[in-house]
């Protein structure tokens, strides 16, 4: 069974960076479309950025455009979002997804059916 395993948040102040990662397990070839996505109470999920895993096609909302990164990790099936420069709108609880049968860079998260248990950011001012 395909799982997913989010990690990195944490509290740090305007300015700061973290790391989240992502680790896929129960599943043996490489994921086709992966992403992060970003929900804070009474808000709908958001996608932040998300990648084709093949063609290297990437998607950032625009709102972290130049401070988060997406990447993928050494490992099969591994996720990063680098992020700099936070603020603290940034704040909220951030989820990894996958689709395992995407042929197209995918943006939204009614076309993902695979999640993790998500990670909190929160950004102070």
């Amino acid at each position: 069974k395909l799982q997913l395993a989010d990690s990195g948040g944490g509290s740090v102040q305007a300015g700061g960076s973290l790391r989240l990662s992502c680790v896929v397990s129960g599943y043996a070839v490489k994921l086709p479309c992966m992403g992060w996505f970003r929900q804070t109470p009474g808000k709908d999920r958001e996608a932040v950025a998300t990648l084709h895993t093949s063609t290297g096609d990437t998607y950032y909302v625009d709102s972290v455009k130049g401070r988060f990164t997406i990447s993928q990790g050494g490992a099969r099936n591994t996720l990063h979002l680098q992020m700099l420069s936070l603020k603290p709108e940034d704040t909220a609880m951030y989820y990894c997804a996958a689709n395992p049968y995407c042929v197209a860079l995918r943006t939204s998260d009614d076309q993902f059916d695979n999640w993790g248990q998500g990670t909190q950011v929160t950004v102070s001012s």
